[in-house]
């Protein structure tokens, strides 16, 4: 089954956090807290403006995102925990370090 997001929202699949800290401490599932980064699955078309023009969004897929805490509504698809957001609970796009190279 395939999923496309309505107007500006988006489909993303949370990146697992590290089970270790800096320290080599493992941290049990317990104790761990919902990562806040995930990688964009699906986007939507766009929002309109008040003019009726569609405007695209910022993220693609692929896009290594930061979003808060509260952010998005959980869902399951295929058996998969993902979340659905707006474009506008994104933070931020993350960049690999050989993008950052490849812009310089």
């Amino acid at each position: 089954m395939k999923f496309r997001p309505l107007h500006d929202r988006i489909v993303v699949r949370r990146v697992e956090a590290e089970e270790k800290t800096a320290g080599g401490i493992i941290i049990p599932d317990t104790a761990k807290e919902k990562p806040q980064e995930g990688e964009v699955l699906a986007v939507g078309p766009g929002a309109r403006d008040d003019s009726g023009q569609l405007q695209p969004l910022d993220v693609q897929v692929g896009d290594r995102i930061l979003f808060g805490k509260w952010s998005g509504t959980e869902i399951k698809l295929n058996g998969e925990d993902l979340l659905i957001m707006k474009e506008a609970d994104v933070m931020g796009i993350v960049e690999s370090d050989a993008a950052q190279a490849k812009a310089a």
